[in-house]
């Protein structure tokens, strides 16, 4: 997996906002310890979605409908680490993608 940190972040006050891209792997840590010292937010925009088949009861005689919905991985962060989870029910790898982090300096 390679992170890669865009170089010129912007700064407010002592906020700054960090941008860069993540390649597609299994896991997906993006440590963010030397330049921040917290994150308030993430923002993923992963390169791609997960189609997903879904069961949905309706109120019918007729019995479920299967319905296609595309689901995209999402991120959480701990502490100034940013995990990319791969989309629920996907197998294989995370798509690979772009992110936005605003945190303090």
């Amino acid at each position: 997996m390679a992170v890669t940190i865009d170089p010129r972040p912007t700064y407010f006050g002592d906020r700054m906002i960090v941008t860069g891209s993540y390649t597609a792997a299994s896991s997906v840590s993006i440590e963010l310890g030397s330049i921040l010292t917290s994150i308030d937010g993430v923002i993923l925009n992963p390169a791609a979605v997960t189609p997903h088949s879904i069961s949905i009861t309706d109120n019918n005689d007729d019995g479920d409908t299967v319905a296609g919905v595309a689901v995209a991985d999402v991120a959480t962060f701990s502490g100034t680490t940013i995990t990319v989870h791969k989309a629920a029910g996907a197998a294989g790898n995370t798509a690979a993608g772009t992110f936005v982090v605003i945190g303090r300096r």
